[in-house]
């Protein structure tokens, strides 16, 4: 099961910020440099490091990085 620590290294690398904290209410918003193009990178970037693909419809619907670990979560228990 994913948890948000799986997540930093790849926001991490992503938003070249080695300090950055997330918590499942963190949105896009409340993180620097997370714009629309870091938002494509942080989702190829989870894909690749949880062997997942989501659907635009999935990735649209994520308002924080909760939902973002509820879909890697849904799709992890199917496999």
């Amino acid at each position: 099961m994913a948890e948000i620590k799986d997540l930093i290294p790849v926001f991490a690398e992503v938003l070249e910020n080695e300090e950055i904290v997330l918590l499942p209410e963190t949105t896009a918003a409340d993180v620097d440099g997370w714009d629309s193009l870091a938002h494509i990178y942080l989702v190829v970037g989870i894909e690749k490091k949880f062997k997942v693909k989501f659907t635009t419809k999935e990735i649209q619907s994520w308002s924080n990085v909760g939902d973002i670990l509820k879909d890697i979560n849904d799709k992890a228990s199917v496999i």
